[in-house]
């Protein structure tokens, strides 16, 4: 392959259409893909495999238990996905998502604003990595002098994010501030919580 075949980019139509996760308990995954995070089933494979989408796609994420029935998360230090990052159209649509993980008692392992983004860190009940984040209109987002991108991480303000949902649907503060919000001391040792089984 030539230089200028090694340099020509990729179409910019290209998206990342879906990820495929393994997940040692299926009901459980689907729990709190579908149960927590308002995914759709669009598809099921009998008693191990699932397609789930948001507005009717045919799939947003695969979940199976082909290799992984009953499996734990890869150790600490092991090389594999970090995050899955699910795009959420508006800050309106990620408060809501917010409001869904307190109203599940699903802790955060993070919040930042990115500048480019606002975004939630938190796992799944397999323990994969999950941020949930919206882009702010590219023409807000920081640049330097040169016009590079500027992004940084800054602790991002869950009450102001909540302020974009109705009031009476959001927890009390001594909630969020020290359920949700305290990062777990290692992903690997956060307990799951009940409803997940």
């Amino acid at each position: 392959m030539s230089s200028d075949e090694d340099a020509r980019p990729i179409d910019p139509r290209a998206r990342i259409g879906h990820v495929h996760l393994k997940v040692a308990d299926l009901e459980r995954s689907l729990r709190f893909y579908c149960g927590v995070l308002g995914f759709q089933v669009t598809q099921r494979y009998g008693p191990r495999a699932a397609f789930v989408s948001a507005g009717g796609y045919h799939h947003h994420i695969g979940l199976n238990t082909w290799e992984s029935l009953g499996g734990s998360p890869p150790p600490a230090g092991a090389t594999g996905l970090y995050h899955v990052a699910i795009l959420y159209p508006d800050r309106r649509s990620l408060a809501d998502a917010l409001r869904r993980l307190i109203a599940a008692s699903i802790p955060l392992d993070g919040a930042s604003d990115h500048g480019v983004s606002e975004a939630l860190y938190l796992r799944d009940p397999d323990e994969n990595g999950l941020e949930l984040y919206w882009d702010r209109p590219p023409e807000s987002w920081p640049r330097t002098p040169e016009g590079e991108l500027a992004m940084f991480s800054r602790r991002l303000d869950l009450d102001d994010l909540l302020n974009e949902v109705d009031a009476e649907a959001t927890a009390p503060r001594s909630k969020r501030d020290h359920e949700i919000c305290s990062p777990a001391s290692s992903p690997t040792s956060r307990p799951i919580p009940n409803w997940l089984g």
